[in-house]
C-alpha cells in the first residue's frame, strides 16, 4: 500500500507539472504572437541599418541600437564586450564577362569573396578550365592549371533533403578553392555559388589563403548559379573561351568592435549561465535579414517573452549578440575566452543562425542522458508543430563552449528556401515572414524555460 500511495504522489507530481508547462508553454507563445518585438527589431536592423560586415559604420550602428533596446527592456545587466574584427571591404562593383571569339562578349553577375584580394586594376582575363571539386585539381596538374583561371561548379545534391547538407558537401571549393588552385599556378579562381536555386544573384562568403603568402594570393570571386550553367555549357562549346574580371576589394587594418550582452540574474543559481544567442555581424549584398538579423532579434525576444510571460529565471539567462561569425568568429572565440579567464558556469547555450523560416525543432551538442531528458518534452512542443529533436550541431559562435558539461543546441527552422537568400542581395527583410519568425523566438523561449526550470545532467553526475 505504501509503494501505491507512493507511485500515486509520483503520477500526481508529474500530471501537474506537465500542466503547469503546457500553460507557460501557451502564455510564451501567446506573447510571442501578439506582443513579439522582434519583427520590429528586425525591421530597423534591416531597413535603417542594412548590411553590417565586420569592421564598417553598419556594424557600430547595429551595436549600438541592440544595446540601447537591450538597456530598454529592464534587464538585470547590458554591457559591451570588445573584440578585435577583420575589415575587409568590397569596393567598386565587381564586373564579369566571357569572350567566346574576340571582341563577342556575354556579361555574367559575379561578386567578391570575402577575404580575397583584387584583381589588378585593369583585370584579369585568362583562359578557364572547370572542375567538379578540389580533388580534380591533382589529376589535371600544374600543365594545364598554369595561368588559367579556374572555375568550381560543383553544385548542391538536390537529392538531400536538408540543404545544410548539400551546403557542406560544397562549401570547401568556395573556402578553400583559392588555396589550392594557387599552389598549381593558377591565376584566379570562380565558383558556382552556394544555392540550389537557378538564378541571377552571386553569393558571397568567406575564403581562406591558408598559409599561402600575400604575394601569390589570386583572386576569388562567386559567380551565379545561372551564369555557372552558362558558362558551363558554353565551355563544353568551345574550350578556348577566355574569362575576364575586375574587383577591387581590399583588406585593412583589425578594427575594435563589440559583442553585445544582456542578462536577467537567476534567482536560484545565479552562477550557472544559460545563454541565447545569435551574430550581429552580416555580408554586404543583402541587409543580412536571414543571416543572422533574425536569430539576433529572436535571442533578443527570448528574454523579454520569459519577463512578459511572468517566470523568474532560476538561472542566469544571457543573450549574446556576437561580432564577426561570417568572416573570423573572433566574437564567438573573445566570448568563450572571457568566460573561461573568469571561470563562468556554463551549462546551456542557443544558437538560431539557420534562418527566420518555420521552427521545426532543435538540435542538440550533449550527452545521451540530457539527450534523453529533453526527448522527454516532445510532446509540449507538438501543438506548436515543433517535431525534430536530433543530436547534431549546435551553433558556430557558442561551438567555442564546448566542455563535457555544457548542453549546447541550435535552433532548427525549415531549411528549404535558406540558401535562395545566403550570402546573397536577396537577404532581405521582405523575405521574412512576421509570424515565422515570432514562432522562432517563441520555442527558443520555451526550450530555455524547460532547461532552466529543470537543468542539465553535469557529465560528473553520469558518471556516478
Amino acid at each position: 500500500m505504501k509503494k501505491l500511495l507512493m507511485f500515486l504522489c509520483l503520477v500526481s507530481f508529474c500530471v501537474n507539472a506537465q500542466s503547469e508547462d503546457e500553460k507557460q508553454l501557451r502564455n510564451i507563445y501567446d506573447a510571442a504572437l501578439t506582443q513579439g518585438k522582434a519583427y520590429d527589431w528586425l525591421n530597423y536592423l534591416s531597413n535603417q541599418i542594412g548590411g553590417r560586415l565586420s569592421g564598417s559604420v553598419q556594424a557600430e550602428q547595429a551595436v549600438e541600437y541592440t544595446k540601447t533596446q537591450l538597456d530598454s527592456m529592464g534587464l538585470d545587466r547590458v554591457w559591451l564586450q570588445p573584440v578585435m574584427v577583420p575589415k575587409w571591404v568590397r569596393g567598386t562593383p565587381e564586373f564579369a564577362y566571357f569572350e567566346s571569339t574576340p571582341g563577342v562578349t556575354t556579361n555574367v553577375p559575379i561578386c567578391a569573396l570575402g577575404g580575397s584580394v583584387a584583381t589588378k586594376p585593369g583585370g584579369l582575363k585568362a583562359n578557364i578550365v572547370e572542375v567538379q571539386g578540389i580533388e580534380d585539381l591533382v589529376a589535371l596538374g600544374r600543365e594545364k592549371i598554369e595561368g588559367k583561371i579556374v572555375f568550381f561548379n560543383r553544385p548542391f545534391d538536390q537529392t538531400l533533403i536538408s540543404t545544410f547538407e548539400a551546403y557542406s558537401g560544397c562549401v570547401d571549393q568556395r573556402y578553400s578553392g583559392a588555396a589550392e588552385a594557387g599552389k598549381y599556378g593558377a591565376a584566379g579562381m570562380i565558383v558556382r555559388s552556394m544555392s540550389s536555386r537557378l538564378d541571377d544573384l552571386p553569393h558571397t562568403g568567406a575564403m581562406s589563403y591558408g598559409e599561402t603568402p600575400i604575394q601569390n594570393r589570386i583572386p576569388a570571386a562567386a559567380i551565379s548559379t545561372k551564369g555557372a550553367e552558362l558558362l558551363s555549357t558554353t565551355l563544353k562549346l568551345n574550350p578556348e573561351i577566355k574569362f575576364y574580371f575586375k574587383q577591387n576589394c581590399e583588406q585593412l587594418e583589425d578594427v575594435k568592435s563589440f559583442n553585445v550582452i544582456g542578462e536577467i540574474t537567476g534567482s536560484t543559481y545565479p552562477n550557472e549561465i544559460m545563454v541565447v544567442g545569435g551574430h550581429l555581424d552580416s555580408w554586404d549584398l543583402g541587409d543580412g535579414s536571414h543571416d543572422d538579423g533574425a536569430g539576433c532579434v529572436q535571442s533578443m525576444d527570448v528574454l523579454r517573452l520569459l519577463k512578459v510571460s511572468g517566470y523568474k529565471p532560476q538561472r542566469t539567462i544571457r543573450v549574446v549578440l556576437f561580432m564577426n561569425e561570417e568572416n573570423g568568429l573572433r566574437g564567438g572565440n573573445e566570448y568563450a575566452k572571457v568566460a573561461k579567464e573568469k571561470n563562468e558556469n556554463h551549462v546551456f547555450a542557443l544558437e538560431s543562425d539557420a534562418g527566420g523560416f518555420t521552427p521545426r525543432g532543435f538540435s542538440f551538442d550533449c550527452s545521451a542522458a540530457n539527450f534523453e531528458k529533453i526527448q522527454g518534452w516532445k510532446n509540449l512542443f507538438e501543438p506548436y508543430l515543433i517535431h525534430m529533436f536530433v543530436k547534431g550541431g549546435s551553433g558556430a559562435d557558442i561551438g567555442p563552449l564546448k566542455n563535457p558539461d555544457i548542453l549546447l543546441a541550435g535552433l532548427r527552422p525549415d531549411s528549404q528556401r535558406y540558401f535562395d537568400h545566403h550570402h546573397a542581395a536577396n537577404d532581405t527583410f521582405e523575405h521574412v515572414n512576421k509570424r515565422e519568425l515570432e514562432l522562432g523566438a517563441a520555442a527558443m523561449a520555451s526550450l530555455v524555460y524547460l532547461v532552466d526550470k529543470y537543468g542539465v545532467v553535469p557529465v560528473k553526475k553520469i558518471k556516478r
